[in-house]
């Protein structure tokens, strides 16, 4: 290859890499991130059957409704219909099976277009559910987490393709697709026809007996697809040596984790200051795992200024990855608050530059080679007035009085769903899920909480741990979390009883209970609910009904007057930055609960890396022309 086509090469390269960054940064600064997903709906013939409430496509155009009315307005809802261009007799077989239509592409929601084209759907023809499903997996997008809910009441009339190996041959892609079925009325062949299509990619199966099931069921399932777990943060690339690592500043970042593979990241602490640094890695949902090797362990370590062990590490496991969890280990690092005294060790305390390192040392069958990884960043400077002492009386539970409020958990930390006040709130989370709702803690206020867990109708095994709820802090630390076990039936009990924090103040890193020492920072505070298998009898995995019981309570206080100013810990109070600087510019979605306007500088940085590599092109044009 010429030097020319080489540098050609290297330009288009650039070009790709710069242009991806800078959409990543815009795509943050949309909101909540969501899985695109595609809804299928079976309008062959047989849906003209009646229903309670006329027939049976009338039954799903309102349960469709009712989930187009209850999505998050960012989301991203495309509809692709079947069987509504011919009739279902066997001269018009050959056409109808090629009957697949996009009525509504998966971009972001547009109610009134959406149930306009639900409206339109006239039941009429064959099932061509393979197509239907590889129609739909090509129309989202080509990359990221996807999700299609399919709704049918009958087998594939006109396989082949056999829908499940259509399923299967996406997954063998890579594609990162999961796929909801949903059998309305359906009999044991086309159960174990839809069933074999979600559970080859991962996903979830569910009976609707009539219209009124399936208008309970369609919102739920539909919301679950939409949170899959959303990996986010500035692009970062940690190294396999300290003396190479990117410096982060405070905020959150993103990067990619290999098994048994260490990487490093540097962080400047000042003098007097507190750093805090995490990693999450969202495992995915894996079929046939056995337990024994169901077992994921990642190691974080603190190193000195020379690349010296500071003797400081933590680390996170998780017994139960193919299930799908989110794993986050954190640690609070105080070296630089120490005084130097000119000894050996000295690297590792006072101001000055430490590097931080992940490691998937405990690896579980199945996964993937890489995974993301999600970092967090945050610096607190040293306070003058630290405010009052630790308090160390928890936050009493008061039972919630009035009205129930539905909401829909996130996939992830970024997209937790808020809980703004006191009271009671609603959701249903299937089996595999990982859902995420947080709650701002001030300076001096503390929280409280239970988590009900009601019958879904399940008969399952009462031998198995199945149920987590989890409590974090800001830095995505555990403070407490707690198990049990749930077989669906009209036995289900809380999980947890009155577990939460004490009040929110500076001077609880210096408490004696270590749960307390992770409540020293105000901000955005996390509970994860997380539902595994139910081992139910048909082989279904119906959602779970849950209900958590929120208490907010305690007076604002100041808090601490920090030593030198402060842009927030995670950077969220930061001012746009030059340009030159872009490289560490970024924003906290954990704490912040909104993205910065900071996108503008990936998108100047492009520029002049766009500009910079045609320059380098045009100055090899102009030399190969005057050597000629």
């Amino acid at each position: 290859m010429s030097v020319f086509s080489k540098l050609c090469a290297v330009f288009a390269a650039g070009l790709i890499t710069l242009t991806a960054a800078a959409q990543y940064a815009q795509a943050q600064t949309d909101g909540p991130q969501y899985a695109p997903t595609m809804l299928v709906l079976d309008a062959s013939g047989s849906m003209q059957r009646p229903d309670a409430a006329g027939t049976m496509m009338d039954a799903a155009k309102d349960a469709v409704h009712s989930f187009v009315d209850s999505a998050p307005a960012e989301s991203k809802v495309g509809l692709t219909t079947y069987g509504t261009g011919t009739g279902n007799t066997d001269a018009e077989m050959q056409a109808g099976c090629r009957d697949v239509r996009v009525l509504h592409q998966p971009d972001t929601l547009d109610k009134g277009a959406l149930n306009g084209a639900v409206d339109g759907i006239e039941a009429r023809g064959w099932t061509p559910m393979g197509p239907a499903l590889r129609q739909a997996a090509e129309t989202l997008p080509s990359s990221g987490p996807r999700s299609i809910v399919l709704v049918s009441d009958g087998e594939d009339t006109c396989a082949p393709p056999d829908a499940c190996a259509v399923a299967q041959e996406l997954k063998q892609k890579g594609i990162d697709l999961v796929v909801h079925a949903i059998g309305f009325a359906v009999d044991a062949p086309a159960r174990a026809q839809l069933t074999c299509m979600a559970q080859s990619t991962g996903g979830t199966y569910t009976d609707a007996a009539d219209g009124p099931a399936l208008k309970r069921i369609l919102p739920r399932v539909s919301a679950a697809a939409l949170r899959n777990y959303q990996s986010a943060g500035t692009p970062i690339t940690g190294t396999a040596s300290y003396d190479k690592a990117p410096v982060a500043t405070p905020g959150q970042y993103l990067d990619a984790l290999g098994q048994h593979t260490p990487k490093y990241w540097a962080v400047d602490v000042p003098e007097g200051a507190t750093a805090y640094f995490s990693g999450t890695v969202s495992f995915p949902r894996l079929a046939g795992i056995p337990s024994v090797d169901d077992n994921n362990v990642v190691q974080l370590r603190v190193f000195g200024s020379d690349g010296q062990d500071c003797h400081a590490s933590d680390f996170e496991q998780k017994t139960s990855s193919s299930d799908g969890v989110a794993l986050t280990v954190a640690k609070t690092w105080d070296g630089a608050t120490k005084q130097r005294t000119g000894g050996r060790g000295d690297t590792c305390k006072g101001g000055g530059r430490y590097y931080f390192t992940l490691n998937w040392e405990t690896v579980s069958a199945g996964v993937p080679e890489q995974l993301p990884l999600e970092l967090l960043v945050g610096i607190e400077p040293a306070a003058t007035d630290a405010g009052p002492v630790a308090a160390l009386p928890k936050t009493e539970f008061t039972e919630p009085t009035g009205e129930t409020t539905p909401v829909t958990g996130g996939g992830s930390f970024n997209s937790a769903a808020t809980l703004a006040e006191s009271g009671s709130y609603a959701d249903a989370v299937r089996p595999g899920e990982f859902v995420f709702y947080r709650v701002r803690l001030d300076w001096g206020r503390g929280l409280a909480y239970r988590v009900h867990f009601a019958p879904n109708g399940s008969k399952g095994s009462d031998s198995v741990s199945n149920l987590t709820t989890t409590l974090y802090s800001p830095i995505r630390e555990r403070i407490n979390s707690d198990s049990g076990v749930y077989t669906g039936s009209d036995t289900a009990l809380p999980v947890t009883n009155s577990t939460g924090t004490v009040p929110i103040r500076y001077h609880n890193r210096d408490a004696a209970p270590t749960e307390t020492r992770k409540q020293a920072v105000a901000g955005w505070y996390y509970i994860a609910v997380k539902v595994g298998s139910t081992f139910t009898e048909k082989g279904d995995q119906s959602a779970v009904p849950v209900r958590l019981d929120l208490t907010v309570d305690g007076t604002k206080e100041n808090g601490p007057t920090y030593a030198t100013s402060n842009d927030g810990v995670f950077g969220e109070n930061a001012k746009p930055k030059t340009p030159e600087s872009a490289t560490s510019a970024h924003e906290d979605p954990t704490v912040a609960g909104e993205h910065s306007s900071n996108s503008w500088i990936l998108f100047t940085a492009t520029g002049i890396g766009v500009l910079a590599l045609v320059g380098i092109v045009v100055l090899v044009l102009i030399a190969r022309k005057r050597r000629g």
